[in-house]
């Protein structure tokens, strides 16, 4: 009986303390709390989609439609923000994009494409005589140029441009080339550190290989492609397998070439084993 008497007073008190209007309000409040709390986070993933990203397609050698549709299928959108003229390619073709192809993106990224220009654009060369390479190189892509060989002559400062030429003969600044010409640069090359070491193209387009040998002081050689690429298109579309000399041997020279063998089978590309660590 005494037990049940206690038992009874300790509901009663219960009741009264979450029956206060204070408590009360403190309860209403907090709950108000947690719901806006859970929908901001659930607003979050919502719109900015945390930690789910999508790889960007290959769109090379692709019409806009084409590449629209592909877009689409992946929820993102491309833009076309330039042309070049590359007169082994079809026109109206894609010929690069921005970001790259296997770029980690968000859902709903405008992708830049450059297609190819059904006639040639004149641009201006501009003047990198005197510019790093890494300097030089960011000017002429961004006149609608290309940078070709590297080419190295002794001199106190290495990778400071000497000297721009264009089919063999110097191009002085200012002078009208048509769009994605080709210019040959000169630089100079201490010989205290003339050697840097060859990258990992594995994986890579002619286009993304070319821009790491050339970041690497390098340049393209010899390129096999498998028989199976037969036109310009799919040489842009194929990736590299294999590469001669391959990383992890000694450094080279800079201004030396590196072979470059292409497929269009993806599968045929190696996959590198990631350096074991070493234990302390």
């Amino acid at each position: 009986m005494r037990n049940r008497l206690k038992m009874e007073k300790r509901k009663k008190n219960f009741k009264n303390i979450f029956g206060h209007w204070a408590v009360k309000n403190i309860l209403g409040m907090a709950g108000v709390y947690i719901v806006v709390i859970l929908t901001a986070a659930l607003s979050l993933g919502l719109f900015t989609r945390h930690g789910k990203e999508i790889k960007v397609p290959d769109f090379t050698g692709m019409t806009v439609p084409q590449a629209e549709s592909l877009a689409r299928q992946n929820k993102l959108e491309v833009l076309v923000s330039d042309s070049v003229y590359v007169r082994r390619m079809a026109p109206g073709s894609i010929y690069r994009q921005n970001p790259t192809p296997g770029s980690g993106v968000k859902q709903g990224r405008k992708i830049r494409l450059v297609i190819n220009a059904v006639s040639p654009k004149q641009v201006v060369m501009p003047n990198v005589v005197g510019y790093s390479l890494r300097q030089a190189t960011s000017e002429i892509i961004g006149a609608g140029l290309k940078v070709g060989t590297l080419s190295y002559t002794n001199d106190f400062a290495t990778n400071n441009v000497l000297a721009q030429s264009h089919r063999g003969e110097p191009v002085e600044a200012g002078t009208l080339l048509e769009s994605d010409s080709v210019i040959d640069l000169t630089l100079g090359v201490n010989a205290k550190e003339n050697e840097t070491m060859v990258p990992d193209l594995l994986g890579m387009h002619i286009l993304q290989a070319a821009d790491q040998l050339h970041d690497n002081s390098l340049n393209v050689g010899r390129m096999v492609f498998d028989r199976d690429i037969k036109t310009y298109a799919d040489s842009l579309a194929a990736v590299v397998y294999k590469q001669v000399p391959d990383i992890g041997g000694a450094p080279v020279k800079m201004g030396g070439s590196v072979r470059l063998f292409f497929t269009l089978d993806s599968g045929k590309v190696p996959v590198r084993q990631a350096p074991e660590e070493k234990s302390e």
